[in-house]
């Protein structure tokens, strides 16, 4: 019934209702709750030029699902534990290719909050800015600080954990192929500065403040989450990564729907009964340096807790496996610290939602 009660109140974007916090940390927790007992993904390919430009997107997804599911013999056939999977291949697919447009009715381009729904995200990126005063030197320092950031954790070694190789081939320019095992995200830069991010032009927009230094890389990769009711992690002996504590959906104006994580936190975090002061770790999608610095200033989430190991301006925006990235590299952070503590993953989307899901590291 507690369970019911939940995933209830998950339903439910407008309730107040919320998981008493003296349920949430009791000792050894609910049979019933949403654990997660492994995560990987896969290193992150710049798309086109990258290691995976000739892998497709199967592939790469069954390389995850096989790195979660092998290493404990899960097989198909059970609902009490399940893979969560997310998968992106944006080599294999044509950007800016306007064709999609043609499965577009007449009447929704006549409704402007639809047509709103269209406009290309790096103007949206520009609206955040415009809107809210985010200057380019400020997106230019976060993205520089999310290089620097994840270049320093794959240094450590803090990524060995969580990627899985994939051994793929790749065709060089003259059309050659060789095999390849990949291990590292290919986007990765270390000597990125605010110095050389201040000499781009901006790509979308003439005398705009989003340029292709302070955006999200376009990216290749897949990543999966093995997710199980604590009863059946404990019959099966699995460790416990993680516990699943609420998750929100919100909706905001599509024309600036990177602010989504300013609203999709609080709401998780009202129903799991915490507020941002209890949160250790902030995994806040890097879409754009303007649209996830406003959401660190407008919730007043101290800097140091945001994307400890980088974000998706250095490591990269495989857009369908984001968010299971993020849980990934959320789970793992926290098991390095090695004490209980809280994460939030939180992710803006096109058309204008936000989401984000509350965790917590149990340190069993």
């Amino acid at each position: 019934m507690l369970r019911l009660q939940v995933l209830s109140g998950h339903l439910a974007p407008g309730s107040r209702q919320q998981r008493p916090r003296s349920q949430s940390v009791e000792a050894g927790g609910a049979e019933q709750d949403v654990v997660l007992v492994h995560g990987v993904r896969t290193a992150i390919g710049k798309a086109n030029r990258g290691s995976f430009k000739d892998t497709k997107s199967d592939e790469l997804l069954s390389a995850v699902i096989a790195g979660c599911a092998k290493r404990f013999g899960i097989r198909n056939g059970s609902y009490d534990i399940g893979l969560a999977c997310g998968v992106e291949s944006l080599s294999q697919r044509t950007m800016g290719d306007s064709g999609h447009l043609r499965d577009i009715s007449s009447r929704m381009m006549d409704n402007e909050k639809a047509r709103s729904c269209l406009i290309p995200m790096g103007i949206t990126s520009e609206n955040v800015a415009e809107r809210f005063g985010i200057s380019r030197e400020k997106q230019d320092s976060f993205a520089a600080a999310s290089q620097q950031k994840a270049a320093q954790a794959q240094r450590m070694g803090l990524f060995d954990a969580e990627i899985t190789p994939v051994k793929t081939t790749i065709l060089d320019s003259a059309g050659n192929s060789k095999t390849i095992t990949v291990t590292q995200d290919d986007g990765i830069r270390a000597s990125t500065t605010v110095a050389g991010l201040s000499k781009l032009r901006p790509v979308f927009k003439e005398n705009g403040t989003t340029t292709a230094g302070n955006s999200s890389q376009v990216s290749d990769g897949a990543a999966a989450v093995l997710v199980a009711r604590r009863s059946k992690a404990i019959e099966l002996g699995l460790p416990i990564l993680g516990v699943l504590r609420s998750y929100a959906v919100v909706g905001v104006p599509p024309d600036i729907m990177g602010i989504g994580p300013a609203y999709a936190i609080p709401a998780a975090l009202e129903k799991a009964g915490l507020t941002i002061n209890d949160i250790n770790v902030f995994e806040i999608n890097e879409a754009f340096a303007s649209q996830a610095l406003y959401c660190v200033e407008k919730l007043g989430i101290p800097i140091e807790k945001v994307n400890p190991n980088g974000g998706a301006i250095a490591l990269g925006h495989p857009l369908g496996c984001t968010g299971a990235r993020q849980i990934v590299t959320l789970l793992n952070e926290l098991k390095w610290r090695g004490r209980r503590a809280y994460g939030v993953v939180s992710t803006c989307m096109g058309t204008g939602m936000g989401a984000a899901a509350v965790f917590e590291y149990p340190a069993n």
